[in-house]
């Protein structure tokens, strides 16, 4: 008989093979699995999964309710293939997850997130190299942050300024171009990072070791950075806190090119599918959401239908 460890990896290559990234997934899956095994069970049930979050502390209803987002699916298929895994009801965790509202990083703050990113310690110069660029790169392209660490360097055309994104979510691809200033700022990372490594790694984003950058890494170095700005409050362990996140430079992104649109007098209705295209969105509803969680945009959208209704009753 299969353990679990084993049918977590045949679940995630299936999954996988269908277009998903599952970074955050795997690592729930694996946390939960390697408890599961070092309980002795060799089936999912609803009783193991709440002995399971008993351990995990004081953590939020949202990210519960996360944790319970991330192996449902993978109990109802080991329930497939064997009845005697519980297909875990939705009801274990009684909060509703809901997306949360972004945080809209001022011009300002993004200046003062790379400004503290160049300046983290490293043995080599490597990390606040890498970090810097990273964080620069997200938020001038709303880049999702497993885009960017996936990226190598054959990715990035430097002579033309455009960066293809080859695994994207659901496994879709596409080009962005970028802004001279953004290519120059580019290009001078590329070439520190090569001196500092000694040769041109494969992977556009580097470590101190020289190899790919991590999501964790990525993230806690962010986390890390905001705390010492202020936007994180200080905590101990090295814990990342709670505040802002690294992907809420992707929604800050996509928030201040609407906004200026609606205020050079753009159309957001037809300029709506070439950002929703930029971002890799599968649905346009998705580049919507961003109106009706900020206010500003809001108000501004509800100008332009008061406007739009008032020219239309006069004509």
């Amino acid at each position: 008989m299969s353990t679990l460890s084993e049918e977590l990896d045949r679940y995630l290559s299936i999954r996988r093979g269908l277009g998903y990234e599952l970074r955050t997934t795997e690592r729930i899956l694996r946390r939960f699995v390697a408890f599961a095994e070092r309980q002795g069970a060799v089936h999912v049930t609803a009783g193991l999964f709440l002995r399971w979050q008993e351990t995990v502390g004081r953590a939020a209803p949202q990210t519960r309710a996360g944790h319970l987002g991330a192996i449902r699916p993978f109990a109802a298929w080991l329930h497939s293939l064997d009845p005697a895994h519980e297909a875990l009801p939705s009801s274990l965790v009684p909060c509703r997850r809901r997306r949360p509202l972004p945080y809209i990083y001022s011009a300002d703050d993004i200046r003062r997130i790379v400004e503290a990113a160049a300046a983290l310690p490293s043995v080599n110069g490597i990390r606040p190299l890498s970090c810097a660029a990273l964080f620069g790169l997200l938020a001038v392209t709303g880049m999702r942050v497993s885009e960017a660490l996936a990226l190598d360097a054959g990715d990035v055309d430097l002579e033309v300024g455009v960066l293809t994104v080859r695994r994207g979510k659901f496994g879709k691809a596409r080009l962005l171009p970028l802004a001279d200033s953004t290519t120059m700022h580019v290009a001078a990372y590329v070439t520190e990072r090569d001196r500092l490594v000694g040769y041109r790694p494969e992977a556009f984003f580097v470590s101190d070791r020289g190899d790919r950058m991590t999501d964790c890494g990525a993230r806690y170095n962010f986390a890390t950075v905001c705390q010492r700005i202020g936007l994180r409050p200080a905590t101990k362990f090295n814990r990342h806190g709670r505040g802002p996140r690294i992907h809420d430079l992707r929604h800050s992104f996509a928030v201040r090119t609407l906004i200026d649109w609606y205020r050079t007098g753009q159309d957001p209705a037809r300029e709506m599918l070439k950002l929703s295209t930029y971002l890799g969105h599968a649905d346009p509803a998705n580049t919507y959401w961003y109106i009706e969680t900020v206010p500003e945009l809001l108000e501004l959208a509800s100008r332009r239908a008061t406007a739009s209704l008032a020219g239309e009753v006069m004509s």
